[in-house]
């Protein structure tokens, strides 16, 4: 009786004494007697989860709608998510060949060895492709398959002139794509203080991005073995492992892109789809990388429960 509808325990006292009064108790009250009663799951589905990032943001893609916000324009650091404009640039190239090869210089080794940086594990003097770069790109977060890309498709008569030429054409796209709070220092995400965005515009960059069936097909994929061309014309293989966790872990999940660094914590940029919805989202700053993938398992699935 205690979870009964408001006006029942005082028909069920009544009952006691006159079944003919209850009878015209329940009759007098026939909304109290039909009113659905809310169930604990329903409730726990539309709550607004708490997340340990500082920042995150979630739409539905097909329609652009908003379905979640936290401090969704605050501008901060993205880490290696920076490396989805890489891959955006890239794909926009005019009549881009995803089979080019480009060697390895030693350059892009040095760069990893300086910075300490995430790594793709590219052998100098091997002759990689595109379409192999953007793996190593994506999946291992490799910044010297980020730099390859940006020397190859940047212009200019240096490395350094054709490096920013390529970032700003990641700040041009920017602008073009409407991301007021987005700027680029760097082709991978290790800035010099002016490398941000916002969990709003990663995820509008992203929702863009994906509509490239390449760009779709690499995010998605967990691992995967390539074979290069070695400078004395032998080959080897490349093994690499997404660094996303959602992959394999998260019903319908299909990328997107990890991030990590000192001033940027932990950031994920994450999409999955079910029953013909697709969801995108990023969190920012979270505290851990548990915490990043536990932020972004509640995202989504929120935004599929909107």
């Amino acid at each position: 009786m205690k979870l009964g509808i408001p006006g029942t325990r005082r028909a069920a006292t009544v009952v006691l004494t006159s079944g003919a009064v209850l009878t015209t108790g329940l009759v007098a009250t026939p909304a109290q007697a039909t009113a659905p009663t809310p169930t604990p799951a329903l409730a726990a589905a539309a709550a607004k989860p708490s997340i340990s990032a500082k920042g995150g943001y979630v739409m539905n893609s097909g329609t652009g709608k908003s379905l979640y916000t936290k401090a969704a324009d605050t501008r901060r650091s993205t880490g290696s998510t920076t490396k989805i404009m890489t891959a955006r640039v890239v794909l926009a190239q005019k009549n881009l060949n995803l089979n080019r090869k480009v060697t390895i210089q030693k350059a892009y080794s040095d760069y990893i060895v300086r910075n300490t940086a995430s790594s793709a594990r590219l052998i100098v003097g091997d002759k990689v492709t595109v379409r192999q770069l953007l793996y190593g790109l994506m999946l291992p977060s490799g910044c010297d398959a980020a730099y390859a890309l940006a020397d190859t498709f940047g212009s200019g008569s240096s490395r350094s002139a054709r490096v920013k030429s390529f970032i700003g054409k990641m700040n041009s796209t920017a602008k073009s794509l409407g991301l007021k709070n987005t700027h680029f220092d760097s082709f991978d995400g290790i800035g010099k203080g002016s490398n941000y965005s916002t969990p709003r515009d990663l995820t509008k960059l992203t929702r863009d991005a994906m509509k490239n069936a390449t760009f779709r097909t690499v995010v998605k994929t967990r691992s995967t073995k390539q074979k290069t061309v070695t400078k004395s014309g032998g080959y080897r293989y490349m093994n690499w492992t997404n660094t996303n966790p959602l992959l394999g872990t998260y019903s319908g999940a299909t990328g997107v892109k990890t991030g990590s660094g000192p001033e940027a914590k932990y950031c994920l940029v994450f999409s999955a789809t079910r029953g013909g919805k697709t969801v995108i989202g990023t969190v920012l700053a979270s505290s851990s990388s548990a915490k990043r993938t536990s932020d972004a398992k509640k995202l989504l699935t929120y935004g599929f429960s909107k």
